[in-house]
Protein backbone atom coordinates (compact mmCIF):
# COMPACT_ATOMS: atom_id res chain seq x y z
CA UNK A 1 0.00 0.00 0.00
CA UNK A 2 1.40 3.36 -1.00
CA UNK A 3 2.16 6.08 1.53
CA UNK A 4 -0.76 8.23 0.30
CA UNK A 5 -3.23 5.40 0.72
CA UNK A 6 -1.98 4.75 4.27
CA UNK A 7 -2.23 8.46 5.06
CA UNK A 8 -5.78 8.57 3.71
CA UNK A 9 -6.80 5.58 5.84
CA UNK A 10 -5.27 7.14 8.96
CA UNK A 11 -7.02 10.43 8.34
CA UNK A 12 -10.36 8.73 7.59
CA UNK A 13 -10.07 6.60 10.72
CA UNK A 14 -9.21 9.64 12.80
CA UNK A 15 -12.22 11.53 11.46
CA UNK A 16 -14.44 8.54 12.17
CA UNK A 17 -13.22 8.28 15.77
CA UNK A 18 -13.69 12.04 16.25
CA UNK A 19 -17.21 11.77 14.81
CA UNK A 20 -18.12 8.91 17.17
CA UNK A 21 -16.63 10.80 20.13
CA UNK A 22 -18.54 13.97 19.27
CA UNK A 23 -21.78 12.03 18.88
CA UNK A 24 -21.27 10.38 22.26
CA UNK A 25 -20.43 13.75 23.82
CA UNK A 26 -23.55 15.33 22.35
CA UNK A 27 -25.76 12.59 23.77
CA UNK A 28 -24.07 12.94 27.17
CA UNK A 29 -24.51 16.71 27.19
CA UNK A 30 -28.12 16.37 26.06
CA UNK A 31 -28.81 14.07 28.99
CA UNK A 32 -27.27 16.52 31.42
CA UNK A 33 -28.75 19.74 30.11
CA UNK A 34 -32.41 20.71 30.64
CA UNK A 35 -34.74 19.95 27.78
CA UNK A 36 -36.80 22.61 26.06
CA UNK A 37 -39.96 20.95 27.33
CA UNK A 38 -41.16 22.51 30.57
CA UNK A 39 -42.99 21.41 33.69
CA UNK A 40 -45.03 24.21 35.25
CA UNK A 41 -45.18 24.49 39.05
CA UNK A 42 -48.21 26.11 40.70
CA UNK A 43 -48.23 26.71 44.45
CA UNK A 44 -51.61 26.91 46.21
CA UNK A 45 -50.98 28.11 49.75
CA UNK A 46 -53.20 29.25 52.61
CA UNK A 47 -56.97 29.54 52.79
CA UNK A 48 -58.65 29.61 49.38
CA UNK A 49 -60.83 32.74 49.29
CA UNK A 50 -60.77 33.48 45.57
CA UNK A 51 -59.76 31.68 42.39
CA UNK A 52 -59.07 34.65 40.10
CA UNK A 53 -55.29 34.77 40.49
CA UNK A 54 -54.84 31.00 40.23
CA UNK A 55 -57.05 30.76 37.12
CA UNK A 56 -55.01 33.51 35.51
CA UNK A 57 -51.79 31.59 36.13
CA UNK A 58 -53.30 28.36 34.83
CA UNK A 59 -54.07 30.06 31.51
CA UNK A 60 -50.33 30.07 30.85
CA UNK A 61 -50.29 26.28 31.10
CA UNK A 62 -53.08 26.07 28.57
CA UNK A 63 -51.59 28.57 26.11
CA UNK A 64 -47.85 27.81 26.34
CA UNK A 65 -47.09 24.85 24.08
CA UNK A 66 -43.63 24.39 25.62
CA UNK A 67 -45.30 23.51 28.96
CA UNK A 68 -45.94 19.78 28.77
CA UNK A 69 -47.10 19.05 32.33
CA UNK A 70 -48.24 20.73 35.53
CA UNK A 71 -47.30 20.11 39.16
CA UNK A 72 -49.59 21.63 41.78
CA UNK A 73 -48.03 22.08 45.21
CA UNK A 74 -50.94 22.22 47.67
CA UNK A 75 -50.43 23.55 51.18
CA UNK A 76 -53.94 24.63 52.11
CA UNK A 77 -56.67 23.73 54.62
CA UNK A 78 -59.27 24.58 51.98
CA UNK A 79 -61.62 27.54 51.78
CA UNK A 80 -64.58 28.87 49.85
CA UNK A 81 -66.57 26.27 47.93
CA UNK A 82 -67.04 28.32 44.76
CA UNK A 83 -63.35 29.19 44.44
CA UNK A 84 -62.30 25.58 45.13
CA UNK A 85 -64.68 24.29 42.47
CA UNK A 86 -63.43 26.79 39.88
CA UNK A 87 -59.82 25.71 40.44
CA UNK A 88 -60.90 22.05 40.32
CA UNK A 89 -62.66 22.55 36.97
CA UNK A 90 -59.68 24.35 35.43
CA UNK A 91 -57.24 21.64 36.49
CA UNK A 92 -59.61 19.03 35.11
CA UNK A 93 -59.71 20.92 31.81
CA UNK A 94 -55.89 21.03 31.61
CA UNK A 95 -55.78 17.25 32.01
CA UNK A 96 -58.70 16.25 29.77
CA UNK A 97 -59.00 19.01 27.16
CA UNK A 98 -55.40 20.16 26.81
CA UNK A 99 -54.06 16.64 27.43
CA UNK A 100 -51.34 17.78 29.81
CA UNK A 101 -50.56 15.59 32.83
CA UNK A 102 -51.34 17.07 36.24
CA UNK A 103 -49.51 15.85 39.34
CA UNK A 104 -50.24 17.06 42.88
CA UNK A 105 -47.69 17.31 45.65
CA UNK A 106 -49.26 17.80 49.08
CA UNK A 107 -47.29 19.78 51.65
CA UNK A 108 -48.03 20.03 55.37
CA UNK A 109 -51.77 20.14 54.82
CA UNK A 110 -54.05 19.60 51.83
CA UNK A 111 -57.43 19.14 53.46
CA UNK A 112 -61.05 19.83 52.55
CA UNK A 113 -60.91 22.32 49.64
CA UNK A 114 -57.18 21.62 49.44
CA UNK A 115 -58.00 17.97 48.82
CA UNK A 116 -60.88 18.89 46.50
CA UNK A 117 -58.61 20.80 44.09
CA UNK A 118 -56.16 17.86 44.12
CA UNK A 119 -58.71 15.39 42.78
CA UNK A 120 -58.28 15.99 38.99
CA UNK A 121 -54.59 15.01 39.14
CA UNK A 122 -53.23 11.98 37.31
CA UNK A 123 -51.16 11.21 40.40
CA UNK A 124 -51.43 12.59 43.96
CA UNK A 125 -48.32 12.57 46.17
CA UNK A 126 -48.22 13.28 49.91
CA UNK A 127 -45.81 12.78 52.76
CA UNK A 128 -46.67 10.23 55.43
CA UNK A 129 -47.40 13.02 57.90
CA UNK A 130 -49.37 15.28 55.56
CA UNK A 131 -52.80 16.21 56.91
CA UNK A 132 -55.49 15.62 54.30
CA UNK A 133 -59.09 14.46 53.96
CA UNK A 134 -61.60 16.59 55.90
CA UNK A 135 -64.32 15.86 53.34
CA UNK A 136 -67.12 18.03 54.61
CA UNK A 137 -68.82 21.43 54.55
CA UNK A 138 -69.01 24.18 57.16
CA UNK A 139 -70.96 27.43 57.48
CA UNK A 140 -69.98 29.89 60.19
CA UNK A 141 -72.14 32.45 61.97
CA UNK A 142 -71.07 34.93 64.61
CA UNK A 143 -73.37 35.38 67.59
CA UNK A 144 -72.74 38.79 69.19
CA UNK A 145 -76.23 39.32 70.64
CA UNK A 146 -74.99 39.18 74.25
CA UNK A 147 -72.16 41.62 73.57
CA UNK A 148 -74.46 43.97 71.66
CA UNK A 149 -76.93 43.99 74.56
CA UNK A 150 -74.17 44.90 77.00
CA UNK A 151 -73.05 47.74 74.77
CA UNK A 152 -76.60 48.90 74.12
CA UNK A 153 -76.28 48.21 70.39
CA UNK A 154 -79.37 47.18 68.45
CA UNK A 155 -79.64 46.22 64.78
CA UNK A 156 -82.79 47.12 62.89
CA UNK A 157 -83.52 44.81 59.95
CA UNK A 158 -85.94 45.39 57.08
CA UNK A 159 -86.17 42.32 54.85
CA UNK A 160 -88.28 40.95 52.02
CA UNK A 161 -88.35 37.37 53.28
CA UNK A 162 -88.04 35.58 56.61
CA UNK A 163 -84.76 33.90 55.64
CA UNK A 164 -83.06 36.98 54.21
CA UNK A 165 -81.01 37.61 57.38
CA UNK A 166 -80.42 33.95 58.16
CA UNK A 167 -76.83 34.63 59.26
CA UNK A 168 -77.62 37.77 61.22
CA UNK A 169 -75.02 37.84 64.06
CA UNK A 170 -77.26 39.93 66.32
CA UNK A 171 -79.77 37.13 66.96
CA UNK A 172 -79.71 33.36 67.53
CA UNK A 173 -80.33 31.08 64.57
CA UNK A 174 -83.80 29.52 64.57
CA UNK A 175 -84.34 25.72 64.25
CA UNK A 176 -85.98 25.99 60.82
CA UNK A 177 -83.07 28.15 59.61
CA UNK A 178 -80.56 25.59 60.83
CA UNK A 179 -82.46 22.88 58.97
CA UNK A 180 -82.38 24.98 55.81
CA UNK A 181 -78.62 25.50 56.10
CA UNK A 182 -78.05 21.79 56.72
CA UNK A 183 -79.90 20.99 53.50
CA UNK A 184 -77.68 23.45 51.65
CA UNK A 185 -74.58 21.87 53.18
CA UNK A 186 -75.82 18.41 52.25
CA UNK A 187 -76.16 19.50 48.62
CA UNK A 188 -72.64 20.91 48.55
CA UNK A 189 -71.24 17.86 50.38
CA UNK A 190 -72.80 15.56 47.78
CA UNK A 191 -70.92 17.49 45.08
CA UNK A 192 -67.69 16.91 47.01
CA UNK A 193 -68.41 13.19 47.43
CA UNK A 194 -69.27 12.86 43.74
CA UNK A 195 -65.96 14.49 42.79
CA UNK A 196 -64.07 11.99 44.99
CA UNK A 197 -65.92 8.99 43.56
CA UNK A 198 -65.51 10.18 39.98
CA UNK A 199 -61.80 11.03 40.19
CA UNK A 200 -60.74 8.15 42.45
CA UNK A 201 -62.70 5.52 40.53
CA UNK A 202 -60.98 2.17 40.86
CA UNK A 203 -58.62 3.60 43.50
CA UNK A 204 -60.86 4.42 46.46
CA UNK A 205 -60.86 1.41 48.80
CA UNK A 206 -63.79 2.35 51.04
CA UNK A 207 -67.35 3.60 50.67
CA UNK A 208 -67.17 7.40 50.41
CA UNK A 209 -70.02 7.77 52.93
CA UNK A 210 -67.91 6.17 55.66
CA UNK A 211 -65.22 8.88 55.47
CA UNK A 212 -67.12 11.98 54.29
CA UNK A 213 -67.80 13.26 57.80
CA UNK A 214 -65.07 15.87 58.10
CA UNK A 215 -62.45 13.59 59.65
CA UNK A 216 -58.81 14.17 58.75
CA UNK A 217 -56.18 11.61 57.74
CA UNK A 218 -52.42 11.40 57.64
CA UNK A 219 -50.82 10.88 54.27
CA UNK A 220 -50.14 7.25 55.20
CA UNK A 221 -53.80 6.68 56.11
CA UNK A 222 -54.94 8.44 52.92
CA UNK A 223 -52.74 6.10 50.88
CA UNK A 224 -54.27 3.06 52.57
CA UNK A 225 -57.78 4.40 51.86
CA UNK A 226 -57.02 5.20 48.24
CA UNK A 227 -57.44 8.95 48.65
CA UNK A 228 -53.93 9.53 47.29
CA UNK A 229 -51.62 7.50 45.05
CA UNK A 230 -48.09 7.59 46.47
CA UNK A 231 -45.89 8.87 49.25
CA UNK A 232 -43.22 11.28 48.05
CA UNK A 233 -41.99 14.84 47.97
CA UNK A 234 -42.19 17.72 45.50
CA UNK A 235 -39.23 16.48 43.44
CA UNK A 236 -40.88 13.07 43.10
CA UNK A 237 -43.97 14.83 41.75
CA UNK A 238 -41.90 16.83 39.26
CA UNK A 239 -40.15 13.69 38.05
CA UNK A 240 -43.48 11.90 37.67
CA UNK A 241 -44.97 14.80 35.71
CA UNK A 242 -42.00 14.79 33.34
CA UNK A 243 -42.29 11.03 32.90
CA UNK A 244 -46.03 11.22 32.13
CA UNK A 245 -45.36 13.98 29.59
CA UNK A 246 -42.64 11.94 27.89
CA UNK A 247 -39.93 14.50 28.64
CA UNK A 248 -36.43 13.13 28.09
CA UNK A 249 -33.61 14.43 30.22
CA UNK A 250 -33.92 16.97 33.00
CA UNK A 251 -37.05 19.11 32.57
CA UNK A 252 -37.10 22.88 32.91
CA UNK A 253 -39.34 23.77 35.87
CA UNK A 254 -41.10 27.11 35.61
CA UNK A 255 -42.98 28.40 38.64
CA UNK A 256 -46.25 30.16 37.89
CA UNK A 257 -45.91 33.09 40.25
CA UNK A 258 -48.58 35.48 41.43
CA UNK A 259 -48.88 38.65 39.36
CA UNK A 260 -47.70 41.48 41.58
CA UNK A 261 -49.43 44.86 41.59
CA UNK A 262 -47.36 47.73 40.20
CA UNK A 263 -47.11 49.41 43.61
CA UNK A 264 -45.72 46.27 45.22
CA UNK A 265 -43.17 45.89 42.41
CA UNK A 266 -42.18 49.53 42.89
CA UNK A 267 -41.81 49.32 46.68
CA UNK A 268 -40.72 45.69 46.84
CA UNK A 269 -42.94 44.80 49.78
CA UNK A 270 -46.49 44.10 50.87
CA UNK A 271 -48.72 46.94 51.99
CA UNK A 272 -50.84 45.47 54.82
CA UNK A 273 -52.80 48.69 55.22
CA UNK A 274 -54.22 48.27 51.75
CA UNK A 275 -55.96 45.06 52.82
CA UNK A 276 -58.85 47.18 54.11
CA UNK A 277 -60.03 47.07 50.52
CA UNK A 278 -60.38 43.27 50.67
CA UNK A 279 -64.15 42.76 50.48
CA UNK A 280 -64.20 38.97 50.89
CA UNK A 281 -67.34 38.11 52.83
CA UNK A 282 -66.94 36.10 56.07
CA UNK A 283 -70.36 34.56 55.40
CA UNK A 284 -69.59 31.83 52.90
CA UNK A 285 -69.97 28.09 52.51
CA UNK A 286 -66.59 26.45 53.06
CA UNK A 287 -64.69 23.29 52.23
CA UNK A 288 -62.43 24.14 55.17
CA UNK A 289 -60.58 22.20 57.85
CA UNK A 290 -60.69 23.50 61.42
Amino acid sequence: MSFLKKLFCWIAGAFFLIFVALMGLSFWIKGKLPSTSKVALLKVEGVITTSDDILQRLKKVEEDKSIKALVVRVNSPGGAVGASQEIYEELKKIRTVYKKPVVVSMGNVAASGGYYISLPANVIYAEGGTITGSIGVIIQKWDVEGLANKLGVKLEVVKTGKYKDILNPFRPIRPEEKELLLKLEESVLNQFKQAVVENRKGKLKVDINTIADGRIFSGQQALELGLIDRLGNLQDAINEAAKLAGIKGKPVVVELKRTQPFLKKLLGSELPSLKIFDVQSPYMVYYLMY
